[in-house]
């Protein structure tokens, strides 16, 4: 009996060692989403022995591109061949019925075969092969116990929209060859089509011109001022030498373009004009309307006055000689020339321009522009180039084969769309990856404003009201990152992943088939893939915020805890307790009538995962008292009557509603106690963000009175200005012996002037009597 139940012990784990494992639609993690997927019986497995069958040069390296993958995470790489075996093999069929960027992928237990018609759809078909193996397989290192298999099954799949793309902004920030190759691969890897360069700005030229050599010898360098905020930054004379910067050369960009074809990206480059152009005009004077002489910016311009001449001719002259040199690069369909945010107030004044305006029979500095576009539209043109332009360009008359890139909103896009032109939509909400993608106490710095993933993933480029034929110039969508927070490559991953995830899928998959319960059950792979390629990319989705309300009349406050993902599992502690297994589940509110740690955390399979939400709710002698303003706060930030008392702190984010200010003038106020209290502590919460023009207070002052008549001043903390370039919370602190009053006044000093010579902001979020 026991030699039977050996044998049948055997016999059972040889059945369990080669059982298969049986793959449903919630083991498919592809994104962005396939068009259509059907899942069959067994599975490929890959091996030392599998072939990738090709059929010429761009093939090749698309399958080799896959098996290297093979070569480093299972130790062993696949053949590429161009004859088939009999069996375990990978097939690159022609198939010239099916759109350019279509792909079918047919996996069976003895071969896969990937029709396409063109290249990208081959490329597309291999990425999703990618992402059907184990996460192990973006691994650096060989792993030797994953087994690389993928579920027999059918995929028919094709992208919405064929723009599909990525702004680096390289003047606020200049990234090298490298990077700029890197971003590549991971455009490639999220099926995305497009890698717009933004090489000319205000504070940077960034793409070697051999006619105008000072473009780059001069306009690639400004001033290095990084120790202070963007919009902090001083104004710089002609004559003071950049040295922060940099630039590529013709044979680097070239470099760029032939190994984005590879990988089925356009590169398309923005030649910015008539504005954003500080650089080019400090390099060549001449260009502007009065030949004036300036720096090249270190930080934040406004109003963009310094712009090219459109009355000129030498101007038109260098900028087709610019033009020319450009498109012996980039082979791509159009030429980006921005034409945003110009403020033509030289232009009213320049001889040269009035000329134009009149020679021209123009009305306007707005016709003006639309003459500066619609000329330069016609020379790119004339070499078999389209343009793009932002929905400035739409301003005074838009020029007639001109392309909308629409970042104000969609309005601009929508109405070029009504009027028969092609439109990217780019709006800045939720498109602008500059911006903060979760709590801005937890991240790093970013641009004022709010773009989540969850906000991401809604984007559609087609708005609702557009009609059919309006939608069908909708070419796509595009997200952006402006550079003017951003440090380096590192800083530069964290704020585009996941959120280009998040957008693949908005621009690939069919509407109807994106949801977000699902995009999220799927992204958990992809951040594990992320953690295998060393990728900086934000975790701020995981995080736990809360929203908190004052309940004045029952002396509470109330706590809301939420997160970006669908139906989360947020657990809390209060008090110093540890996050774990003890953790209270998150269904409603929590009641809080005193002073409270605060701890929350998502959980995934019953442990904690992300940065621990933790804030402190501090009940003191001044919650919910009566407080009487000596000057008014600014109406801009008027928070609610008790916002100084009502224990609920603000954050960076000044706009959260937790926050009074004061432009120019000083903080007074007086607290009403309600009786007399023994005093010995006010803490006074403040804010500094001197890139917003927010400071801190250079002195805080405490006076204390029993009447509200007579006061005597029992403390003062003084704050000289000094450089401050990312915000930051502070509280001031002032400790005094014990005192009994009834009334607290407070003074805030206020810097009055920044550095730079603006109005600067004095913000308060709370005064704590203790």
């Amino acid at each position: 009996m026991k030699k039977l139940l050996f044998l049948l012990t055997i016999i059972t784990s040889i059945f369990s060692a080669n059982a298969q494992k049986v793959y449903t639609e919630s083991d498919i993690r592809i994104i962005p989403k396939p068009t259509q997927t059907l899942i069959k019986t067994g599975v490929f497995e890959f091996t030392k022995d599998t072939k990738f069958v090709v059929n010429g040069d761009f093939q090749k390296d698309a399958a080799n591109a896959l098996a290297s993958k093979f070569g480093t995470a299972a130790g062993w790489k696949p053949e590429v061949t161009t004859k088939a075996p009999a069996s375990n093999y990978v097939l690159l069929k022609t198939d010239p019925n099916l759109k350019n960027e279509a792909y079918v992928l047919d996996v069976n237990p003895t071969n896969i075969v990937i029709s396409a018609k063109g290249n990208n759809g081959f490329l597309y078909a291999l990425e999703s092969i990618r992402q059907l193996l184990p996460e192990a397989i973006e691994s650096q290192f060989a792993i030797t116990s994953a087994k690389w298999e993928i579920p027999s099954l059918t995929i028919n799949d094709e992208p919405r929209f064929k723009w599909r793309g990525l702004m680096l902004d390289l003047s606020r920030h200049f990234f090298d060859k490298n990077y700029v190759l890197a971003t590549i691969d991971r455009l490639a890897a999220h099926k995305m089509n497009v890698l717009h360069m933004h090489l000319v700005d205000d504070q940077g030229w960034r793409i070697e011109i051999k006619k105008y050599p000072k473009l780059t010898e001069v306009g690639a360098w400004r001033v290095d001022q990084e120790n202070l905020s963007w919009n902090a930054r001083l104004a710089v004379t002609a004559d003071q030498k950049g040295t922060y910067g940099g630039f590529f050369t013709q044979e680097e960009l070239k470099e760029i373009v032939k190994y984005a074809a590879t990988k089925g990206i356009e590169v398309i480059p923005e030649i910015e004009m008539p504005a954003h152009v500080s650089s080019a005009i400090a390099s060549y004077p001449e260009l502007a309307c009065f030949d004036q002489r300036i720096g090249v910016p270190s930080g934040g311009v406004w109003p963009l006055t310094d712009i090219y001449c459109a009355g000129k001719e030498t101007t038109f002259e260098f900028l087709q000689n610019v033009i020319d040199e450009v498109i012996t690069i980039f082979p791509s369909k159009y030429i980006h020339i921005g034409g945003d945010e110009a403020t033509k107030t030289n232009w009213a004044k320049c001889p040269h321009c009035q000329k134009r305006i009149k020679d021209e029979r123009l009305k306007s500095v707005e016709e003006l522009q639309s003459y500066f576009v619609k000329r330069m539209e016609k020379y790119i043109n004339s070499k078999g180039k389209k343009v793009i332009g932002w929905d400035e360009i739409l301003e005074g008359g838009l020029a007639p084969d001109a392309t909308v890139m629409s970042w104000r909103g969609t309005k601009g896009g929508t109405e070029a769309a009504d009027q028969g032109h092609d439109v990217i939509m780019t709006p800045e909400t939720p498109c602008y990856f500059n911006f903060y993608q979760g709590p801005q106490n937890e991240e790093p710095l970013a641009f004022d404003a709010y773009n989540p993933l969850s906000e991401v993933y809604k984007f559609d480029p087609v708005v609702a009201t557009m009609t059919p034929q309006e939608a069908s110039h909708v070419l796509g969508g595009q997200a952006n990152l402006w550079a003017e927070h951003i440090k380096g490559p590192k800083d530069s991953e964290y704020m585009i992943f996941p959120r280009l995830a998040a957008l693949s899928e908005t621009l690939w998959s069919p509407k109807e088939k994106r949801n977000w319960n699902d995009f999220t059950s799927r992204l958990f792979s992809m951040f594990k893939r992320y953690d295998y390629q060393g990728l900086n990319y934000a975790k701020s989705a995981y995080l736990v915020t809360a929203s908190s309300i004052a309940d004045l009349g029952n002396k509470q406050v109330k706590v809301e805890l939420k997160n970006e993902f669908p139906n989360p599992d947020i657990r809390y502690v209060l008090g110093n307790q540890n996050i774990d297994h003890h953790a209270i589940k998150y269904t409603t509110p929590i009641e809080i009538k005193e002073t409270t740690v605060l701890k929350a955390s998502l959980f995934q399979d019953e442990k904690p995962v992300g940065k621990t939400f933790t804030d402190t709710i501090v009940f003191h002698k001044a919650f919910a008292q009566k407080v009487k303003y000596l000057t008014p706060f600014n109406q801009s930030y008027k928070g609610d009557a008790n916002t100084m008392v009502n224990s609920i702190r603000g954050s960076k984010n000044f706009h959260d509603g937790q926050w009074q200010a004061w432009l120019v003038n000083d903080m007074e106020l007086v607290i009403d106690l309600g009786k007399v209290e023994s005093i010995e502590q006010v803490i006074v919460g403040t804010l500094e963000s001197q890139g917003a023009g927010v400071n801190f207070p250079i002195q805080v002052k405490v006076l204390i009175s029993n009447d509200g008549i007579k006061y005597t001043q029992v403390g003062k903390v003084m704050r000289p200005y000094a450089v401050n370039p990312v915000p930051e919370l502070k509280d001031f602190k002032i400790n005094f012996q014990k005192q009994n009053a009834r009334f607290v006044k407070v003074i805030g000093g206020n810097l009055k002037k920044s550095p730079k010579g603006e109005s600067s902001w004095l913000f308060v979020d709370e005064i704590l009597v203790n």
